[in-house]
C-alpha cells in the first residue's frame, strides 16, 4: 500500500510541476505561436471557470464545461502527461470540444468575455458564425 502512495504522490507532483511550467510558460515567452500553446491551458481554465458562474449560459453548456474541467484536473488521461510533446494533446482536444458545444449555445460575446488570452485563438477554435437561420 504504501507503494502505492508514493507512486500516486510522485504522479500528483509531475502533474502539478507540468501545469506550473505550462503557466510559467505562458508568461515569459515572447507573444506568438509558442506562447498561445502554452497559454491555451490555462487560458481555457479560466475560461471554464467564468462561464460557470454567468448566468447566461444554459446548464447543458455548464456541465459540458464541467466534464472538461474536471478532464484536466484528472490525473488519470488518455496520454499520459510526462510525454513531453503529444502529453496534454487529450486535454487540449476535451477542451476545445467542450468550448465549441457551448460555442454553439452560448452567444459570442458571452464566450469572449470569459477568455482571458488572445480573442483569435478562441474564434479559430468556435469556426465561423452560425448564420442566421431563415425564418419558415
Amino acid at each position: 500500500m504504501r507503494d502505492w502512495l508514493i507512486g500516486l504522490a510522485v504522479a500528483m507532483t509531475c502533474l502539478v510541476a507540468s501545469w506550473a511550467l505550462l503557466v510559467l510558460l505562458a508568461r515569459r515567452l515572447p507573444p506568438g505561436i509558442l506562447r498561445d500553446l502554452a497559454a491555451f491551458i490555462p487560458d481555457c481554465l479560466t475560461a471554464v471557470r467564468r462561464l460557470r458562474a454567468d448566468p447566461r449560459v444554459p446548464r447543458r453548456a455548464k456541465v459540458a464545461m464541467l466534464v472538461a474541467g474536471l478532464w484536466l484536473a484528472s490525473p488519470i488521461d488518455l496520454i499520459p502527461e510526462f510525454l513531453p510533446v503529444i502529453g496534454p494533446l487529450d486535454d487540449i482536444v476535451v477542451v476545445a470540444l467542450a468550448l465549441r458545444y457551448a460555442g454553439r449555445q452560448v452567444p459570442r460575446e458571452v464566450l469572449l468575455a470569459a477568455w482571458p488570452g488572445e480573442p483569435r485563438l478562441l474564434l479559430r477554435l468556435l469556426g465561423p458564425a452560425a448564420a442566421a437561420r431563415p425564418s419558415v
